[in-house]
């Protein structure tokens, strides 16, 4: 299941000279740490514990809540109508379409919504959250925008990579099937292509900033999925 730190992506422009790669080929070793973890391999050779996928959703519900929000503020920083419009879109699917994807798999799961409401919202969840709202309100466009891309392309290719195997279990299906359909990487390639206009055009400083973003929050990615494989808890 590992991947090389050079693997190409499956998603997006595929241009070698575009921003979009030049982003990729900073996270190639983060990639493959999330390619190879128990938790993403689990998913379909059967290993995976109910217990740590049930938590996973759980936290998810907490953290696509202040993703939308911060897709929000990203739309509002965005240099034109059209591109406003993509993210105010995009952050309305967050619930018509992923949350949808909640209410199937907490039945599934044992789970109430009122469960997942009373659930306290872990380490890792809160600091990836606080991270992510506080560079798209204290941030420029581009750094919102980097910011954010991570969640959308790496699950993506998490998702391509997985459809390719398939799961056993089809409640781990039924998630791998929302991630690696076209659907969603058609979504994910109009913000590639909307990264490779700006990239360009920012100063080396900017451009420098934006990918630290970048590469931050596909860490707090790995530490997502390894904090579901933990069941993490707060310690005191």
């Amino acid at each position: 299941m590992t991947q090389t730190n050079n693997a190409s992506p499956r998603i997006g422009p595929a241009d070698p000279d575009s921003w979009s790669t030049r982003l990729w080929t900073e996270i190639g070793p983060v990639y493959a740490s999330i390619t190879a973890h128990p938790f993403i391999t689990g998913l379909t050779d059967g290993s995976l514990d109910p217990e740590s996928f049930a938590h996973y959703v759980a936290q998810d519900v907490h953290y696509l809540r202040a993703y939308a929000r911060a897709l929000a503020v990203v739309a509002a920083k965005a240099p034109t109508l059209a591109d406003t419009a993509v993210f105010a879109r995009h952050a309305a699917e967050v619930f018509d379409v992923e949350l949808a994807l909640h209410g199937e798999l907490l039945p599934a799961l044992g789970l109430s919504q009122d469960a997942v409401e009373a659930a306290p919202v872990s380490p890792t969840t809160q600091a990836y959250n606080s991270y992510l709202l506080a560079t798209v309100y204290s941030g420029s466009f581009a750094d919102g925008l980097a910011a954010v891309l991570p969640c959308y392309w790496i699950y993506a290719e998490v998702g391509a990579e997985l459809m390719q195997r398939g799961s056993t279990d089809a409640r781990y299906q039924r998630w791998i099937d929302s991630y690696g359909g076209e659907e969603f990487a058609t979504t994910v390639t109009e913000v590639l292509r909307l990264a490779d206009r700006t990239g360009p055009g920012l100063t080396p400083v900017d451009e420098s900033g934006a990918r630290a973003h970048f590469v931050t929050t596909s860490r707090y990615e790995w530490m997502f999925f390894d904090a579901a494989h933990r069941q993490e808890v707060w310690p005191v």
